[in-house]
């Protein structure tokens, strides 16, 4: 696979400002063909990256036998079927977090990737942040030697802020009206009332819930302790076991111009700390703060060389484990227990209501 042939699915915000530049920077890709159901965009999007085909819909581009891989960046109701036809296909995928809203379609997905053979990666861009590889190889070095003694407890805060500060991308637009998405594939026990309110918690913590898992390396030996949301089903703190660590997260939103979030793990003798830049800041990571105490006391701030920004990382992790066969960091089967973990977390929000 010595040339890429990467079709994408969707030509909105992320797309245009981070994924397809992004595949188009890293060596080896080319963009082959883009499906987008509004044609006046797709054209201008077309023309101004390369593509060398246009369709109007992902169902022909699942045609196409020159597309190996394809990028998708589609609504939050839609994107799983859409990757779930790719998959099938034989075509391997990139896909924008959520995996899926439910269990039961994350596994319908999961199934046609095995039975079609495509390869699916979900994009947790986090765990490509050089600033949390840094902290991630230092929590499993500490763990492994005891030098810092027990980890007894990670949280991630989460309060966000302005997402997009930094955000200096061109984003082609159209007066086209986006068509009215396909309903999702809710859970089947989730008043209709709330859905929007899972929707919301999930599409935004879901990186945070994965992040920890990741740090304590929880994989599926994670579960929800206990559920203190509000109303709004958003605001709150939510405590797990991982893997025998207490984790929390916190969560809510302030009207900050950067943005607010940051993940902590302590040890008996010190602690790794890990600050987010905002999401869409280039040639950034997140910054690094490791404290040793015991009876030595003293702080270090490693840093990552050369800067890089995580979206990009992430787009050549995919690119490179399609040519080697090594697995996904951020693999679909991995991503089955944040779905499964959500689901969890609604459920005794609702009973708690």
């Amino acid at each position: 696979m010595s040339t890429l042939k990467l079709g994408y699915v969707g030509c909105g915000f992320m797309a245009q400002g981070v994924h397809i530049p992004n595949f188009a920077r890293t060596d080896g890709v080319e963009l082959t063909a883009l499906a987008e159901i509004r044609p006046k965009l797709g054209r201008k999007v077309q023309k101004r990256w390369g593509f060398r085909k246009l369709y109007p819909s992902h169902l022909d581009l699942v045609k196409d036998p020159d597309v190996q891989a394809v990028g998708v960046s589609a609504s939050f109701s839609e994107q799983s079927a859409i990757a779930a036809d790719l998959v099938a296909a034989g075509k391997h995928v990139f896909m924008e977090k959520p995996m899926a809203l439910s269990v039961a379609e994350a596994e319908q997905l999961l199934e046609a990737s095995r039975t079609g053979g495509g390869r699916l990666m979900v994009g947790y861009m986090k765990r490509y942040d050089a600033g949390n590889e840094i902290a991630k190889r230092r929590v499993d070095q500490f763990r492994q030697d005891a030098a810092m003694g027990k980890l007894f407890y990670a949280r991630n805060h989460g309060f966000c802020g302005n997402w997009t500060a930094g955000m200096d991308a061109v984003i082609e637009k159209t007066d086209e009206e986006y068509p009215a998405p396909r309903p999702g594939r809710y859970p089947d026990w989730l008043a209709e009332s709330l859905r929007k309110a899972y929707v919301g918690y999930l599409q935004q913590y879901t990186h945070n819930i994965n992040l920890l898992r990741w740090f304590t390396d929880a994989a599926d030996n994670a579960r929800v302790t206990a559920v203190d949301l509000d109303d709004d089903g958003y605001t709150g703190l939510v405590t797990f076991d991982m893997k025998g660590t207490r984790a929390v997260v916190e969560s809510g939103g302030v009207s900050y111009h950067a943005w607010e979030e940051h993940t902590q793990l302590y040890f008996q003798n010190g602690w790794v700390r890990v600050a987010s830049p905002s999401l869409l800041l280039k040639n950034t990571s997140a910054d690094v703060e490791i404290y040793r105490a015991g009876d030595t006391q003293e702080f270090s701030h490693p840093v990552p060389v050369p800067y890089a920004w995580s979206f990009r990382r992430e787009a050549e992790h995919f690119v490179q484990c399609l040519r080697t066969g090594q697995p996904f960091r951020s693999s679909a089967e991995d991503t089955l227990t944040d779905i499964r973990l959500f689901e969890d977390i609604y459920r005794a929000f609702m009973k708690g209501k």
